[in-house]
């Protein structure tokens, strides 16, 4: 080896993931390795150029900036410039310029692509985000929202002709051993007949043995399709109040599930407290399931699941205390005299809740409601509503709930707030827009919504003002970077000298997420769903959907780890996060996954046709 090949060789293994680099592999870069010197102003790289090499710096800073927008970030001695365009497609992501005279190493390619498949450490330090995994994995896989309704079902369900006494089908059940049958016509299932429905509705009203079976069947059958989930038959079964539920699939009945199918399925904690919240009658007695809700993070964390996956799980939770809270209401107040619909917004409009939060709601009512049949609903919005405040859902600091009468009223009023918000859109206009636009229906009838959502999002969309003030919002929470490889930092107050994982990290892909969905008219809520949907449409490129789906996967769930040390600490969670309690790798995922929103950012605020 040359003395100039060892001198480039000792500079370069200062920096990481050089440094780990075994000895027999460093010798054989060493003829393939080159110093060069820049100076500022030069163009190391432009955007979609094909790269030849990785660049290390020695000395120097380089601005990375995209589309001629401006510096996103600064980069110094030790980083290194190429490495997301080469382990992608080959050609940069961003435009590298240098700012102040640099020397610079310079690793081929080739050696670099050597060195990931022959050096797992070196791999390693180059991953954007955590390694990929199943949604669910880990101790609580085996649960209700792991497991689909094909694997807990009974595919060969009892079923007899429609035409039947009452006095077959109870002596069919005693033989079998079973709580229901399917009766038929023909090959058409025409209705579900149970040991409840033969004791309420034969013994308890005096009718005979030879009652047609037909007389007490249910027969408006809810069905459930087999590749549903476990938690998603279980929501079913105490939304319509009911024990069993057949599965089908084109047409045709394939299996059964009911609820001690469920419950003999030692699955997840949150199914299980779901389980409690279904058969809850009081707000005290949820308010205890939800206590739990702390720990239940922490033991998702620890056992591996997928931010998406715990988000999910928690989110669920929430929405079983809405729905049985709106069951108790009406059986306290009597049947509604319209049909309604509750929606949540917010993060649990967005399945995206980390724990308790305040409650942010709405109700659509039926057109043909009346000016005096607006107290019902009152007293049903103040009965949800004060049971989610017991529950730990304070009360939305912003008065965004279901007890103000402004988020209370009927489906037209609601077409006109929509349409007066994207013709006028102020900044009041577009906040509330942009709240609006995450609203998720929880219970009731779901046509008063389904129909507004798709004409709301065709009419924002033709827009251009509107759509530039959504975009505009979507830039005010920016991600944390700093020069040179650091954070910016809270500079003083009880959180100094940390960043805010929700609103510098995960809040901003929150916004983008809406503005994909708006420019697409994309249905979707969640946020990782909309980012999925807006790749699909060509919203956005795959490339860049692909880093960004990266890029929130990996700040959602270093925010929960986060969230979870503390919960096992006895401390209460929030979302300040100190980077020094970060590995070295950690913090470098962290700032790629920081520049990665900000590059996409400054692609939505360029108003680019396919952005990223």
């Amino acid at each position: 080896m040359s003395e100039s090949e060892a001198d480039i060789l000792a500079s370069l293994t200062r920096y990481a993931p050089f440094d780990m680099v075994p000895a027999a592999a460093l010798e054989t870069l060493g003829p393939s390795l080159t110093r060069i010197a820049a100076e500022a102003g030069q163009t190391l790289s432009y955007e979609g150029e094909r790269l030849e090499a990785l660049l290390v710096i020695e000395s120097g800073t380089v601005e990375i900036e995209t589309d001629g927008s401006g510096p996103v970030a600064l980069r110094g001695p030790g980083d290194v410039i190429g490495e997301r365009g080469l382990l992608r497609l080959g050609r940069a992501t961003l435009t590298a310029r240098v700012s102040e005279d640099a020397v610079l190493i310079r690793l081929p390619k080739e050696q670099f692509y050597d060195l990931i498949d022959e050096v797992p450490a070196f791999a390693a330090w180059f991953q954007r985000a955590a390694p990929a995994r199943p949604a669910d994995s880990g101790a609580d896989a085996a649960g209700l929202t792991a497991l689909k309704v094909s694997d807990l079902m009974t595919r060969t369900p009892v079923t007899c002709p429609v035409g039947v006494a009452v006095r077959d089908v109870a002596r069919l059940m005693r033989d079998k051993g079973i709580s229901s049958v399917i009766l038929m016509e023909g090959e058409t299932p025409a209705g579900i007949v149970t040991v409840r429905d033969l004791a309420n509705k034969v013994l308890a009203e005096g009718l005979d043995g030879t009652t047609p079976v037909a007389r007490v069947m249910t027969s408006d059958l809810i069905t459930i399709a087999p590749d549903a989930l476990g938690l998603d038959a279980l929501m079913r079964l105490a939304d319509h109040n009911i024990s069993h539920l057949p599965v089908a699939e084109g047409g045709r009945i394939v299996g059964l599930i009911g609820r001690t199918d469920l419950f003999r399925q030692q699955a997840a904690t949150a199914s299980h407290m779901i389980a409690e919240i279904v058969d809850a009658d009081s707000a005290a007695e949820m308010a205890r399931v939800v206590a739990q809700v702390p720990s239940l993070l922490a033991q998702l964390v620890s056992a591996g699941a997928g931010a998406s996956a715990i988000t999910r799980r928690i989110t669920d939770i929430t929405d079983a205390i809405t729905r049985r809270l709106l069951v108790l209401a009406e059986a306290e107040l009597g049947p509604p005299p319209v049909p309604y619909l509750w929606l949540a917004c917010g993060s649990q409009g967005r399945r995206e809740q980390t724990g308790q939060s305040d409650q942010d709601n709405c109700l659509i009512l039926d057109d043909a409601v009346e000016p005096g049949q607006d107290a019902y609903f009152l007293a049903l919005a103040k009965f949800v509503s004060d049971g989610l405040d017991a529950c730990g859902f304070v009360y939305c600091p912003g008065d965004m709930m279901a007890t103000n009468p402004r988020w209370r009223q009927p489906r037209r009023v609601w077409r006109d707030y929509f349409a007066g918000w994207i013709a006028q859109p102020d900044n009041q206009a577009q906040m509330l827009a942009s709240v609006m636009f995450d609203l998720r229906p929880i219970h009731g009838e779901t046509a008063l919504f389904r129909d507004l959502q798709a004409e709301t999002l065709a009419m924002a969309r033709k827009n251009s003002i509107f759509v530039a003030h959504m975009v505009s919002n979507s830039l005010k929470h920016t991600p944390p970077l700093g020069l040179l490889r650091g954070f910016a930092l809270i500079r003083s107050g009880e959180h100094k000298d940390t960043v805010d994982l929700k609103h510098s990290g995960v809040v901003p892909v929150v916004d983008l997420g809406r503005v994909y969905a708006l420019r697409g008219e994309l249905q979707a809520v969640n946020t990782r769903e909309r980012l999925e949907a807006a790749r699909e449409a060509g919203v956005i490129s795959k490339a860049g959907a692909h880093d960004l789906i990266d890029a929130y996967d990996f700040i959602a769930e270093t925010r929960l780890r986060h969230q979870a040390a503390q919960i096992r600490a006895g401390a209460r969670p929030d979302n300040f996060m100190p980077p020094a309690q970060l590995s070295e790798l950690e913090r470098n995922h962290l700032r790629d996954a920081f520049m990665v929103i900000k590059t996409m950012q400054s692609s939505a605020g360029q108003g680019r046709g396919v952005m990223g």
